[in-house]
Order: structure tokens, then C-alpha cells, then sequence
């Protein structure tokens, strides 16, 4: 647990700093317990663990921090795509964070974007 002011305290060490070194067009995966972390992350991806929090939770926590890429698609939790497509762009993200969501097929990719220079300081 990390005990600063506004900042989550539910947000790991390891979890933050993934998050601050994430650069523009980084993308950071939210895996529910069924997610093969481990096995994916064999293939480049930082594995953080976040065990027993649920991906609400921790979603809500990381949005506090991590702005959301505003020039693709969709950089959200939103959009939906095949599970096996997910796996292979889930294999090019900077983390995956194992949560113990038990949700089924409860994950996520959020995409970094960029902060303007004012809200830096």
C-alpha cells in the first residue's frame, strides 16, 4: 500500500511505477483470475500483481492517474474484441495486472495519452 496524498492507496508501488514510466500509446491490461497472465507476459509484458481487488476498483484507482489516449478509437475499457485478438495485443502492452476479478472475460486494455502542459504542474 502506498500512502501518499491523492494517490490511490490501493495502487501498488509496482503499479505506479509501471504507470509513470508508461510513455504515449502504452498500454497498461487489467486481467480478471482467469486471464493467462504469466504465459503472456512470457512474451515482453511487465506481470504486476493485484490480487483480490476487483478490475472496478482498480480501474477507478488507475483513471485517477493515467490519462486515457484521446487520439485513437478507443482508448477505453469499452470496446469489444475477439478473445484471441485481444491475447495478441495484450502481448505488445507495457504491463498486465492480475487482479482477482472473477468476472468472466473481465478484461481490459487502457491506452495512455498524453497530458497537456499545464495539468503537468
Amino acid at each position: 500500500m502506498v500512502v501518499l496524498k491523492g494517490v490511490p492507496a490501493l495502487l501498488s508501488p509496482e503499479l505506479l511505477y509501471a504507470l509513470a514510466r508508461m510513455g504515449h500509446g502504452d498500454s497498461i491490461v487489467l486481467a480478471d483470475v482467469n486471464f493467462p497472465t504469466s504465459s503472456i507476459c512470457k512474451c515482453g509484458p511487465e506481470e504486476i500483481r493485484a490480487d483480490g481487488l476487483g478490475i472496478p476498483q482498480l480501474l477507478e484507482a488507475v483513471l485517477k492517474l493515467l490519462p486515457l489516449d484521446t487520439y485513437v478509437e478507443s482508448p477505453s475499457p469499452l470496446a469489444k474484441i475477439e478473445r484471441f485478438e485481444f491475447y495478441q495485443q495484450a502481448k505488445k502492452a507495457f504491463a498486465v495486472v492480475a487482479t482477482g476479478e472473477t468476472a468472466l472475460y473481465g478484461n481490459l486494455i487502457l491506452k495512455k495519452g498524453v497530458l497537456a502542459p499545464e495539468a503537468l504542474f
